[in-house]
Order: C-alpha cells, then structure tokens, then sequence
C-alpha cells in the first residue's frame, strides 16, 4: 500500500514546461542579453587591470588613506594597513585585487538600484508588501540557484558572476534603507511639512540624511555578502581568490586554500573597518550617538 503524498500535480510536466520556457527565452533574448551587459563587464574588467597594474604601495596608501579619513584613528589605520601588506606577503595581491574589482563594481550596482528601491518601498505600503517576501525569498534561496540561470543566460564568465554576486548582495541596503526612512521622526516631518517643502524636498533634505547612519550599515552589509559571495561566484569564472580557494579544494592543497581564505578575511576586516568608522562619524555629525 502506498502511504506516500498522493501526486496532486505532475510535477516532471511543470519542470519540463518551466525548462523549455526558460530554454527559449535564452534563445530568443539571450545574444541581446549580453550585449546589454557589456558595458558592465568592460568596467570590471578595467578597474581589475587598473587595480592589478597599479604599484603595490599606491594601493596601500588608497586603503591607509581610507581608513584614517573615516576613522581618525591610528589603531584602525594600522590594522588597515598591515592586512593589506599581509596581501602581498602571501603572495596573493594580484588574486585579491580581482576579488575588490568583483566586490567593488557589484556593491555598487547594488547600492544604486537597492537605494531607490527601498526609497520607493518607503513612500509605498503597497509596495513594501510586495517587496518584503520577494527579499525574503532573495535572502533564504539558496546561493547556488542564483548561479542557474544566469549562467543559462550567458555562460560561465564574469558577468553571471557579477549579477549573481548583486542579486546575493541586495536585500540588506533595500531593507536597511526602506527601515531607515521609515523611522525618521513623523514629528520631524511634520515640522518640514508645515514650511511648505514638496515630498522631494523632505526626501533629500531630511530622511535620507536622518536615515544615512541606517543605510550606511545595510551598505556595510551588502558589501559583506558580497565579499561572501566570491567563493561560490569563482566556480562560474570570476577568478580572484575565490579560485585560490577552489583550486584548493580540487587539489587538496590545504594551503592553498588557508591562505586564499585569509586573504578573504582580511579584505572583509578591512572594508568592515573603514564603512563602520564611516557610519560612526555620520552618527557624531548628524548628533545621533545612543
């Protein structure tokens, strides 16, 4: 006797339609596709040959200079300047500039298209509603379903990488920045409100400065999963260490893959420093310290 879960749908029929949907849709829009994202895999890959090309000692002082302009402090300015020495002491500079030009470029179209989103779902309950579980699912799916479709649509390369690398990325700075404007004080509104300011006016002068300390950590954050991501992204072609630590793994090379995993935890350490010291001073000048 058959005690399983009676078959209510034929599930093999659905995959099937699902596949060959997805399989024309590839065909048909997939060559116009990549010629769209072209633009974005050129700006990679320049700022990885511009970072790769650049003297080992510009970049220490790009990363020095970093951290004591948003810190002022010279404990986290020396821990930002040895972890990006200890970069080329392994012997994985070139490695670890591939993976800054990954976390970079993808941190920043993520911070352009999750900012307005989250502003939009701000001034919109209808579509914070809709949002919300879409994040939700963005959040809780796994990392390497992202991989599927994208590399259906153009390959193993860069590009998926890249896009997989934003979609994994995204829903902390939309969260952060939809929360943030939405716990500005309605007081404070109102109060801007009465001087005859339009929506525009309130958004750029008084939310979106009040709610910068909440979005710079959804930034911190998205950066974060982005650096989480490289790992998972090298197995579809973005090289850097993510690579390293696959190589390692292929290989059983321990050492190849400790070392690459700590070259990953010393760019996280350093990029978390230098967003963290940043949020810290917006919260002094904007006199929001707890």
């Amino acid at each position: 006797m058959n005690r399983g879960f009676p078959n209510l749908i034929d599930i093999a029929a659905v995959s099937d339609s699902l596949d060959n949907a997805f399989n024309q849709l590839v065909a048909a829009y997939g060559n116009a596709l990549e010629q769209l994202f072209m633009p974005v895999l050129r700006l990679l890959t320049g700022m990885e040959r511009t970072l790769q090309w650049m003297p080992w000692w510009s970049i220490l002082l790009v990363f020095v200079a970093l951290a004591w302009i948003t810190s002022r402090n010279w404990r986290t300015t020396l821990m930002v300047a040895v972890l990006t020495f200890a970069l080329g002491l392994f012997g994985i500079w070139d490695q670890a500039m591939a993976t800054i030009a990954l976390m970079v470029v993808s941190t920043i179209l993520a911070i352009l298209t999750g900012i307005p989103v989250g502003i939009a779902m701000a001034r919109s309950k209808t579509l914070q509603t809709i949002m919300l579980p879409v994040l939700d699912i963005m959040q809780t799916l796994p990392i390497f379903v992202y991989l599927i479709p994208f590399v259906m649509l153009f390959g193993p390369g860069k590009i998926p990488a890249l896009l997989a690398t934003i979609v994994f990325a995204i829903p902390p700075v939309i969260r952060l920045t939809n929360l943030g404007i939405r716990q500005v004080d309605a007081e404070v509104i109102e109060a801007v409100t009465s001087f005859g300011t339009t929506p525009r006016q309130r958004l750029l002068t008084v939310q979106i400065p009040l709610a910068l300390p909440t979005i710079m950590a959804g930034i911190n954050q998205t950066t974060m999963m982005a650096l989480s991501m490289v790992v998972i992204a090298s197995m579809i072609g973005a090289g850097g260490l993510g690579y390293q630590v696959l190589q390692g793994i292929q290989r059983l090379e321990v050492s190849r893959g400790l070392i690459a995993g700590l070259g990953i935890v010393f760019l996280a350490i350093i990029f978390d420093r230098i967003a963290q010291s940043y949020g810290r001073r917006v919260q002094r000048h904007l006199h929001l310290d707890s």
